[in-house]
């Protein structure tokens, strides 16, 4: 997988990571990864295009 940055809004901290996944939500998609700093997730919007080249 590629390596996406996220921001957690919890910490206000930025950090990168190839562990994530993608979802739609409201024909909406998403890069949704767990914080390295706690049990929450971060949320990052994608392109539909992003999300078509990640999904493979």
């Amino acid at each position: 997988m590629d390596q996406l940055s996220f921001y957690d809004v919890k910490t206000k901290d930025k950090f990168n990571t190839t562990e994530y996944k993608v979802q739609e939500k409201g024909g909406r998609f998403f890069a949704v990864a767990k914080s390295p700093k706690g049990t929450h997730e971060c949320w990052r919007v994608l392109s539909k295009d992003q999300a078509a080249k990640l999904k493979k």
